[in-house]
């Protein structure tokens, strides 16, 4: 059984398995550390990860970018405005009214909603996992931004599991973080030692996240956590971009915002110079053909690229503040101040925060890798097949949330609202509620604070009808109790309801005679009988409405998924096939006059060099896009000629192995026989020597003077 943490970001995403008593971060088909987040359609198959990547700019209208943006989202909310300036597909409304993403697949037009891609993404996860480590894929825990709403884990939710993965928790990016940080260490505080409060500074590519937490020994408990969802490394590349734009229409007189393909490549160089200028003060900028085959270039200094971001800059100590407030911590409470994300390596990021906390930076985390270790790590510990060193994760929950019902009729003073869960509530957490009711009611749970929420996400999470409520058997209220529990996902659910109801109970106890008394009666007990209340308790059944998709959709999206891998899997099995015939042509061409040209007549020679050069013209031609079954019959027909010269050689070479090889047994068989030759002679002449000293030994005797 694999255990695997999944670091889903919004440009790559980083996967990490326990295994070998540690963890590891896998690689994938390129031998890459991380894969790009995004998706691609084509007239044959789709373009996962890397592929994707590699079609990017010869295919942006079929191209998703930023699937984790998408997750919960509906059409109408005003953030995919944002969104649209990184994705280069066209953005629609799909069923439900759910951001979708329309694109030309197999020749058609279809459009996949944002859970259907991230699903296929996550399907592409598995496969490389599987490859891999070599065992089926199946439990697994993923990353999840903090501000993420229930609406939003739920899309995710149902994207595993549409790409067969069994999902063990969403876990938030810092305390996946603070995880991989904390259960290493063996010098936590014990006892009436304080806590070590580390605050984890995670800045990535679309946002910034601060999160204090408080450690112990064998735990962690988070105590705020703190966000600006749009602030990252692609507003950096949007500066850039900005000002290259300018700079390119004055000097080469193109309006590189004009051309979808120019962007994105200029996109492309504007992300590899914001890397360089991370280490250096000033870097070239240069793209060849970035449109009207002219070749722009240019030179950017950090103190330039310093000036365009300022107002970037000057937010960056905002979360901090914020986390702080939240915690009821100054900032000299802090022991430790880790950064995380590819971004924090950007210079005036890292001495805006050491200004603001006013002292040293730790690294001691990998920066692109600490959160899918630490979800390899939290895995480890939910999986029934891993011994992992006890530690407890107090997380918490980031927006309130209330819930609301219709008065009863019968209590006119009633409150219709009510906050169960309060925000930095501990996650996971279980709430007991107590309705009076005589029929059946409904719950209406939303966020208290939408102003709180991403973009417009509507703050409703869940209607949750209660059945089954009844007058009591006196025609009082019955006592109805909901367990109300935010889980490991961080998901609202009503998860079970019953009811609660005081019986009489009449029954029998025994009442000791008088011990002085002699009377027979007297002697007998006396019965006697109590009333006693009893509680009985029923199941209410509990009918949930959620963002969920229903059961029936979610086995619909897992059929189509499996139906275009493996449509996927014949387009990739097909092109290995071709691959595999052309390197064949090639390799036979050289050996036939080389390394098979003493086996081969001239006229098996001529035979096989012409079916080559049949073949080679055919897949050049016909050939070129054709199915598997047929390039497997090609290669059959080259191996049908090639293969009896080809066994000549390799008898020929077997027999010289195996005369190699009995020479060698005979060589050492020689030399064993020597050795023991050696040592039989080396026997007798200490046997002889023993021999001639105990024949001397009685004439000494006989010399011995008294």
């Amino acid at each position: 059984m694999s255990v695997v943490g999944i670091d889903f970001g919004a440009l790559k995403t980083t996967i990490a398995v326990a295994r070998n008593r540690g963890v590891d971060v896998i690689t994938n088909e390129v031998s890459n550390r991380s894969t790009p987040s995004m998706v691609g359609f084509g007239p044959k198959s789709r373009y996962l990860g890397e592929s994707a990547k590699t079609q990017e700019i010869s295919n942006l209208k079929n191209t998703v970018s930023s699937l984790k943006r998408l997750a919960g989202r509906k059409f109408n909310d005003p953030e995919l405005d944002i969104e649209r300036n990184f994705i280069s597909a066209e953005l629609v409304e799909a069923r439900g009214g759910e951001v979708g993403a329309r694109v030309k697949y197999l020749g058609q037009d279809e459009v996949f909603t944002g859970t259907q891609l991230i699903a296929m993404y996550l399907s592409k996860l598995k496969q490389i996992t599987a490859t891999e480590i070599k065992l089926p894929v199946s439990d697994v825990v993923l990353s999840v931004p903090a501000w993420f709403t229930d609406n939003q884990r739920r899309s995710l939710m149902d994207a595993a599991e549409i790409a067969g993965l069994k999902l063990l928790r969403l876990m938030n990016d810092t305390t996946a973080s603070a995880l991989g940080w904390g259960i290493t260490k063996t010098d936590l505080p014990t006892g009436d030692e304080p806590s070590r409060k580390v605050c984890f500074v995670d800045i990535g590519h679309s946002n910034y996240t601060a999160s204090i937490v408080s450690f112990r020994k064998g735990e962690l408990t988070v105590l705020a956590t703190a966000y600006d969802r749009h602030f990252g490394g692609r507003n950096i590349d949007a500066a850039l971009i900005d000002h290259f734009a300018e700079e390119f229409k004055g000097k080469y007189k193109i309006d590189i915002k004009s051309n979808a393909k120019a962007y994105f490549r200029v996109a492309a160089a504007v992300e590899k110079l914001k890397k360089v200028l991370s280490a250096n003060t000033q870097a070239p900028i240069s793209v060849e053909s970035v449109m009207e085959d002219i070749d722009a270039s240019s030179m950017m200094k950090r103190e330039d690229l310093e000036e365009l971001i300022k107002p970037l800059i000057d937010r960056a100590t905002v979360p901090l503040q914020q986390a702080l407030d939240q915690a009821g911590l100054k900032k000299e409470d802090i022991d430790i101040i880790e950064l995380i994300g590819g971004s924090t390596r950007v210079p005036c990021f890292k001495e805006k925060i050491h200004e603001f906390f006013g002292k040293p930076l730790s690294f001691t985390l990998n920066q692109d890798e600490a959160v899918a270790r630490g979800c390899a790590f939290a895995c480890a510990i939910l999986s029934p097949v891993f011994r992992v060193r006890d530690f407890s994760v107090h997380d918490i929950l980031n927006y309130p949330i209330e819930f609301t019902w219709e008065q009863s009729p019968e209590i006119p003073d009633e409150d219709t609202c009510l906050t169960v869960f309060n925000q930095n509530n501990a996650v996971p957490s279980t709430k007991i509620l107590t309705f009076y009711r005589k029929e059946p009611f409904d719950l209406e749970a939303q966020y208290a604070k939408p102003d709180q929420l991403p973009g417009k996400i509507s703050p409703w999470i869940g209607r949750f009808s209660i059945k089954g409520v009844q007058p009591d058997p006196k025609g009082d209220f019955m006592i109805c109790k909901l367990k109300a529990r935010i889980n490991l996902h961080g998901v609202l659910n009503i998860e079970s309801g019953y009811y609660v109801e005081e019986v009489e109970v009449e029954e029998e106890i025994k009442e000791e005679g008088d011990a002085m008394e002699t009377d027979e009666k007297a002697d007998a007990p006396k019965k006697t009988r109590k009333v006693k209340k009893q509680i009985k308790k029923g199941d209410l059944p509990v009918i949930s409405a959620t963002s969920a998709m229903d059961a029936e959709l979610r086995s619909t999206y897992h059929e189509r998924e499996n139906q275009m891998f493996m449509e996927d899997k014949l387009v990739t099995d097909t092109e290995d096939r071709k691959n595999a015939l052309e390197e064949f042509i090639y390799e036979m061409r050289g050996k036939i006059d080389d390394l098979y040209g003493d086996f081969a007549s001239e006229d098996e020679k001529t035979k096989v060099k012409k079916a080559l050069e049949t073949v080679e013209d055919w897949l050049y031609d016909e050939g070129e896009d054709t199915t598997k079954a047929i390039y497997i019959a090609k290669m059959e027909e080259l191996r049908a000629i090639v293969g009896p010269i080809a066994q000549r050689y390799f008898d020929k070479e077997e027999e010289k192995r195996q005369a190699e090889r009995e020479k060698h047994e005979a060589e050492a068989m020689r030399k064993a026989q020597a050795e023991m030759a050696k040592k039989q002679a080396q026997a007798k002449q200490k046997e002889d020597v023993e021999m001639k000293d105990e024949q001397k030994q009685p004439v000494v005797e006989d010399m011995d003077i008294e």
